[in-house]
């Protein structure tokens, strides 16, 4: 800006401003505006000339709001989202017939004068007294540029839009005061390429490059004349000169553009003439915003980034703060989203559960070790157009994050309990008599020094040939409630909780884990990304990884680039390797021998798991995972009101819904298609000795069933009778006496019950 001369007096530039704070602002600046009487201006032309020299001498200019790019591990775009949709381009990625159209209808003599134009003053000025109203404005390009800043910087805010926008003396002082600084610093030819990306042009777009695609799907570089023509006669009115919603009032405003620049040089006028008689040759590109452009199915992994963006301080200290970077935009985020297990988890999906199916299905899929989210998906596609199972609810996550309050995991929460059984000294040879049914063990130790005390509450198994007595190996092969019932209520419900925090399992409505010995069997309701990322500690022998989901993000702010900073994943050790080498033995058995064994990925790619089904089956589960992959499948009805008993699902008739068998088969195949070209690393396994053969006591039944063992086993012993005649499928959790409340003998108990979606 100019600065006072050495011998005090003002500069050439001030004087000017100061004789026009005066003589101007007061009176002729405000052409074209309706001014109330001159007792209500608020601004005499003394205090006028005050006002304008009191105020700031920069013109703080926000940063242009753009889209932001997400894009997943491989560079493809995901989706496309923004507050106003705006590419910001350099001048000469300007169709010079658009900057030539743009001038010559908005401020034909923007090259001639300076901030203002005190010939278009005097002109409007004569032009509204001769027609008695308001004809015609008097605001340079300059001028219409300082007001466009001030609305960007109102954002979405009404009352500062207002603001910006208030037709009063003090805000043209302003306004001119900001052009006469604009006009030094910047230069013609700059304001003019700045105009022209702030500027709104209707229909969604903001910026001339946005209103190229929009209205022609064509860049700004690459509009012809009477494509420009028609894109400058918008400005001044997007809603009365829109084309697509009225064609033939566009057309009269482009034709008067069109005569315009004929009578100020631009064109010759048989261009013109010839440019008018075009018709508009609109080509409209609908606007394309949000998650719910996200391509393979990633919506919900595209919100999912979002509410990291929105909740992470490493992005702000507030809310606030981090909603103004987002909406600000200009991001090119790249996430740990990996298009072949995307692609993989959407296609196993779509095949086995309808969208119009009763209940749904969620599945996520995440790299032990890393933390990195690689897909995440559902049946019940993301919309918000109410159409039918259409939702924005994420089935995946927590409901902090844009879930629900999540779904009880039933008996894969298992093979947390045998972890902190294991961690904490147990052998994996411990064996219970595990009977059909039972009372649960009182009193039980809490966390807090209390004791759970409640005496007489049965649990049984599910088939009444369930009966042991069991070791770890078997039980937990054939998911057998009695046995870890007596498991919890030995070891205590701490180190099961404690177990569970170090892997980062939490409830998904963020309450906290209820110290009850109903735990060991699934009840406190969970999230398909949580019991993902849990299974994944036991793959990377013990290592907790918190969830990640973004890798970089670069922010273009004007013509420049920078990187932000984004959340890092940290690891922990939750359990020995022993621990986790040991669990990985006893689920590899599920899959192989054991209630998971329909999940299978085949000789060529160990893998392990864990069924899970749910009291009254309203949830079924399947979590497992390789050496460099994790994924958990949940299938139920997120209302919990559909019991998954006579039911079809993905066009399948369903008597009873197991976790082997609906959401195994999903997981399954959503894991073959992930992991196919890739490595294929064994398990480090552990020696689990087999408990030793009863002999047989003639009632026709093989006691010594060795199911789910390393050895093979036998898929034909005396267990496989009861209600399904097939131990192929896991028992859900247990059943709860109505009214039953789990509690503590001082009252600090929770309830427990079957698993709510």
């Amino acid at each position: 800006m100019s600065k006072k001369r050495s011998g005090g007096g003002l500069s050439p530039t001030q004087q000017a401003a100061k004789f026009l704070g005066v003589s101007v602002l007061a009176g002729a600046v405000m052409a074209g505006i309706a001014l109330p009487a001159a007792g209500a201006l608020g601004l005499a032309a003394k205090g006028s000339v005050e006002s304008f020299d009191e105020l700031p001498t920069n013109l703080k200019t926000p940063p242009l709001s753009q889209r932001t790019t997400i894009l997943d591990s491989e560079g493809g775009t995901i989706a496309t989202v923004y507050s106003r949709d705006r590419t910001v381009v350099d001048l000469k990625s300007i169709s010079p017939y658009m900057q030539k159209a743009i001038v010559a209808i908005e401020d034909s003599r923007f090259y001639q004068h300076g901030a203002v134009d005190l010939k278009g003053v005097l002109r409007a000025l004569n032009k509204n007294a001769q027609s008695g109203g308001v004809s015609q404005g008097a605001s340079t390009l300059t001028q219409q540029l300082v007001k466009n800043v001030a609305v960007e910087e109102a954002g979405d805010d009404p009352t500062k839009v207002a603001e910006a926008t208030q037709q009063t003396i003090g805000r043209k002082i302003r306004e001119l005061k900001y052009a006469i600084q604009l006009e030094e610093e910047l230069g013609k030819k700059k304001i003019l390429e700045n105009y022209l990306n702030i500027t709104f042009f209707g229909q969604q777009a903001y910026g001339v490059e946005a209103a190229s695609q929009r209205y022609f799907s064509t860049h700004a570089k690459d509009l012809n004349l009477e494509q420009s023509a028609l894109l400058a006669g918008i400005v001044q009115s997007p809603s009365r000169y829109d084309p697509v919603n009225d064609e033939a009032e566009a057309t009269k405003r482009r034709n008067t553009v069109l005569q315009r620049m004929a009578e100020v040089g631009d064109v010759s006028q048989a261009d013109a003439d010839k440019a008018k008689e075009q018709p508009l040759g609109l080509k409209v590109s609908k606007p394309k915003n949000g998650c719910i452009t996200a391509v393979k199915g990633a919506g919900f992994f595209c919100d999912y980034v979002r509410e990291v963006f929105l909740t992470d301080p490493v992005f702000g200290k507030t809310k606030e703060a981090r909603a103004k970077v987002w909406n600000q935009g200009g991001l090119t985020i790249k996430t740990t989203m990996d298009p072949q297990a995307q692609k993989s988890a959407q296609k196993s999906i779509k095949e086995h559960v309808y969208q119009d199916d009763d209940v749904a299905t969620a599945a996520t899929i995440v790299q032990p070790g890393t933390g990195k989210i690689l897909a995440m998906g559902q049946s019940r596609p993301y919309g918000i157009n109410n159409k039918k199972n259409e939702t924005t609810l994420n089935l995946s996550v927590n409901a902090a994050m844009g879930g629900g309050a999540g779904y009880q995991p039933g008996s894969t929460f298992k093979p947390i309990v045998a972890a902190a059984a294991i961690e904490g000294g147990m052998p994996a040879t411990k064996m219970y008599p595990s009977p059909y049914k039972m009372d649960y063990p009182a009193p039980v130790q809490e966390c807090n020094g209390n004791t759970w005390n409640e005496k007489g509450v049965p649990v049984t198994n599910e088939n009444t040939s369930e009966h042991g007595p069991y070791d770890m190996k078997t039980a937990t092969a054939k998911s057998v409630n009695t046995y870890y019932v007596s498991l919890i209520s030995d070891i205590g419900i701490c180190p099961v909780t404690e177990m569970a925090a170090k892997m980062g399992v939490q409830r998904a409505d963020g309450g906290k884990m209820q110290q009850a010995p109903s735990i060991a069997l699934g009840t406190q309701e969970m999230s398909p990304l949580t019991m993902a990322n849990a299974y994944a500690t036991f793959a990377s022998r013990g290592m907790y990884c918190t969830p990640v989901a973004i890798e970089s993000i670069t922010q273009r702010v004007g013509e420049k680039s920078k990187s932000l900073q984004v959340p890092k994943s940290t690891c922990s050790r939750a359990m020995s390797e022993n621990t986790a080498d040991t669990i990985n033995t006893l689920l590899k058995g599920v899959v192989e021998d054991g209630t998971g064994s329909e999940a299978g990925l085949g000789a060529g790619r160990p893998s392990a798991g864990k069924t899970g089904t749910t009291d009254e089956r309203y949830a079924a589960w399947f979590v497992g995972y390789t050496p460099n992959m994790s994924g958990a499948v949940w299938v139920g009805d997120p209302a919990h009101k559909r019991q998954m008993k006579n039911i079809t699902i993905g066009g399948v008739w369903n008597e009873k819904v197991f976790g082997g068998k609906v959401p195994g088969p999903i997981w399954r195949d959503m894991m073959s298609g992930a992991l196919e070209g890739k490595d294929a690393p064994n398990f480090n396994l552990v020696y689990i000795p087999d408990p030793p053969k009863k002999k047989d006591d003639g009632d026709g039944n093989d006691d010594g069933d060795n199911r789910g063992n390393d050895n093979g086993g036998n898929d034909n012993g005396g267990n496989n009778g009861g209600d399904d005649g097939n131990t192929t499928f896991p028992t859900p959790t247990f059943s709860i006496p109505e009214n039953f409340i789990q509690g503590t003998s001082n009252g600090n108990g929770n309830g427990g019950g079957g698993g709510r979606g």
